[in-house]
């Protein structure tokens, strides 16, 4: 069983091992209204797939599957309890299996490493297999259980504009106004199709259609809820979608009732749905950096949701675990202690899937590193300097609190650890650090970038100007009032610093061998990056050299031709990654190699992406750009879904740490002044020579 094209996250299993919960919570003698088909609790956002693939992420398996769900016998008629039901089970009985087969393997594995066996290493092999198997059937279940669950809840397109105007009414038996006000379609087909079966595609609306269309039934199937979390901040603010939610909510809450066919119940089920994405998938983007906008939610959840709906304490209690995980993001532990034990079984088969992806996708994807230089001399590592004169105050705060006492002296001991390490294990240690920075980043920050001062190489980010003096008065997208979080210039100046880092130590190697091992370890390091799918630090590291002074050293013309040839590699991947916006979504690769993209390129492709006007002739916005512009960014969490699993060696990452630091804002060229091996030499008796020809010729003169 395997989806056409889509890959559905690799947490498929979060929400198959408990049972289904009550419809009916009572608690405290009061009978809370919960409609028997209201949506899970866990798993609400559509993912970044839904983004991504928009409709074409349900194929005509899903649909065909879907059918037959529930029916005992063909003749039988379509029921959605039972549907849910034995799609459950399934969910539950596949999970299971899955997660002994993992552990079976990984016991197997360590025998196998200790005995190297024939036989067991044919076992791993038959039992990779089988496990690819088991994890295509999960997927394909769980495809199937979003679709199930993206049908759920939806309105005709006629009663759009009904929503828009329902403010606390008890009925809906109101006249609908014109849609084509507040949205335009355009039609797939050559021919006009006037019944149901005519396939529309949403072209542009107004901010209040489009906030409208989130309740249409396809608006799920279609991918159009994922991409309007993405891009809403593009024609309204957090403020405005949060009161357009509460609206709807309040109109139709306290009338909604039991039955879901009911007009009330679909619009009422349908806003917490949403909502329960928005705060899932946009917490740290939205709502952690607003303390005005979590107050007015949790208020109106407290106040108005929580006395007649069971779903509101479901939604305090997911606004305090998001609340948790964005205050304590770097220990994950304080978080888990909190789950239900199901919820940590789950987990924990998460965490051993990863390492089985990574164990086999290395496996099926072979690469030779080049020799690298050998060790230096000890007298070379004897040789200790101190250039300070020309470096800042070391700050450590942003990397690290503490460093390890062996490391204390980091900066003395210079560049000669990095020639005792090979180049595969700088690469997984750098990698792991450019790791850390990447899973905090949202799809979000990468939009709107022009406002923070972000430009091209050629102009690049000021470091000394801080996050609060950026100024939002030219080229901001976003409306005015819409609070936009710029972590995105942190991950920049995090490359420049890598990229400084590189260029400094490399000018301040005292001598010119010590200068070509350097050369050659970052050469090495960044084409074992690239290799990996770590782009970001290969392409940070190729800045670093590609540095102007670095590029006049000496050292490059003694440079071995096979290590200097790495150099036009790395440049030809710069060309790939600037070349396509999506070219590394393409393939089957990102979707079980880890993935690390370069954040200045995708800045650079989003940026090209807003180019041109938001809005129609007639003051619609263009909903086809904002689609594009969020399938771009969905990449974002599609590689986060993936990460390296590289054993951390904790003292080599503080001191990586602590020397980008303690280079981070250096002048490369006073570094280098400072340096005589950065210079081309002339022998001593060669320079003699030319002044004795000098002195002869001009005595000729005067003869």
């Amino acid at each position: 069983l395997q989806s056409n094209g889509c890959h559905i996250g690799l947490d498929f299993a979060e929400d198959n091992v408990e049972p289904q919960e009550e419809t009916i919570i009572k608690t405290a003698g009061n009978n809370y209204l919960v409609p028997p088909n209201l949506p899970d609790f866990h798993g609400c956002s559509p993912g970044w797939s839904s983004a991504f693939y928009g409709a074409e992420c349900f194929d005509s398996e899903v649909h065909s599957y879907m059918k037959n769900l529930g029916k005992q016998k063909s003749s039988e008629s379509q029921n959605i309890d039972a549907k849910k039901v034995e799609l459950e089970q399934l969910l539950m009985m596949e999970t299971k299996n899955y997660r002994k087969t993992i552990q079976f393997y990984q016991k197997l594995l360590q025998k196998e490493r200790r005995s190297k066996s024939p036989e067991t290493r044919s076992m791993l092999t038959k039992l990779r297999g089988q496990l690819q198997e088991m994890k295509s059937k999960v997927q394909f279940l769980e495809l199937v259980k979003k679709y199930m669950q993206a049908k759920q809840w939806g309105v005709e397109s006629c009663v759009l504009p009904t929503v828009i105007h329902n403010r606390r009414t008890d009925t809906m038996d109101v006249a609908p106004t014109d849609e084509s006000s507040l949205l335009i379609y355009y039609n797939t087909e050559k021919h006009k199709c006037n019944n149901q079966n005519g396939i529309r595609v949403l072209q542009a609306g107004t901010p209040l259609g489009l906030m409208a269309y989130l309740y249409s039934r396809n608006a799920f199937l279609e991918g159009y809820v994922q991409q309007f979390l993405y891009t809403f901040r593009y024609f309204c603010t957090q403020e405005e979608f949060l009161q357009f939610l509460i609206d709807r909510i309040s109109s139709t809450l306290s009338s909604a009732s039991l039955d879901p066919s009911t007009s009330l119940t679909k619009i009422c089920n349908r806003s917490f749905y949403i909502l329960q994405a928005w705060i899932e998938d946009c917490y740290s983007v939205d709502f952690a950096t607003n303390a005005d906008l979590l107050c007015t939610l949790k208020e109106f959840i407290s106040s108005k949701v929580a006395p007649l709906n069971g779903y509101g304490e479901r939604l305090l209690s997911l606004l305090e675990d998001a609340s948790a995980r964005k205050n304590d993001s770097a220990q994950l532990c304080s978080s888990m202690d909190k789950c239900e034990e199901g919820e940590e079984d789950r987990r924990t088969l998460h965490s051993m899937y990863k390492k089985l992806s990574e164990d086999v996708s290395r496996k099926n994807f072979n690469w030779k590193l080049s020799k690298g230089m050998g060790p230096i001399a000890q007298y070379q590592r004897e040789r200790l300097y101190t250039i300070s004169s020309v470096l800042p105050k070391p700050c450590y705060s942003s990397f690290t609190e503490e460093f390890p006492v062996s490391f204390a002296k980091a900066d003395e001991l210079g560049p000669y650890i990095l020639t005792e390490y090979s180049a595969q294990q700088l690469c997984c240690q750098l990698t792991l650090l450019q790791q850390e920075l990447f899973h905090k980043c949202h799809p979000v920050h990468f939009l709107n970038s022009r406002a923070l001062g972000v430009k091209d190489k050629c102009v690049p980010v000021q470091k000394a100007v801080s996050a609060e003096e950026v100024s939002f008065k030219v080229c901001n997208l976003f409306l005015s009032k819409c609070i936009q979080d710029q972590y995105l210039l942190q991950l920049l100046r995090n490359a420049d610093s890598t990229s400084t880092w590189v260029a400094a130590e490399i000018v301040t190697c005292h001598t010119s061998k010590l200068q070509v091992s350097l050369l050659s370890k970052f050469l090495l390091i960044a084409k074992s990056c690239y290799e990996q799918r770590n782009f970001a630090t290969a392409m940070q590291i190729l800045a670093g050299l590609e540095n102007l002074i670095v590029r006049q050293l000496p050292a490059w013309k003694i440079l071995p031709a096979k290590v200097a040839e790495i150099m036009e590699e790395l440049k030809a991947v710069e060309v790939f990654l600037k070349s396509d916006s999506l070219c590394l979504m393409e393939g089957e690769r990102y979707k079980t190699l880890p993935t690390i993209p370069s954040a200045h390129v995708l800045a650079m492709h989003v940026q090209q992406l807003e180019t041109g006007g938001f809005t129609m002739t007639n003051g619609a916005h263009k909903w086809t750009k904002l689609r594009n512009i969020a399938k771009v960014v969905s990449q974002v969490h599609a590689f986060q879904e993936n990460p390296y699993t590289f054993t951390p060696d904790f003292k080599l990452q503080s001191y990586l740490r602590q020397r980008i630091t303690h280079f981070k804002d250096a002048d490369i060229s006073a570094l280098a002044a400072d340096n005589c091996a950065n210079f081309h030499q002339i022998p001593a008796e060669k320079h003699s020579r030319k002044i004795q020809d000098t002195l002869r010729r001009m005595k000729a003169t005067f003869q």
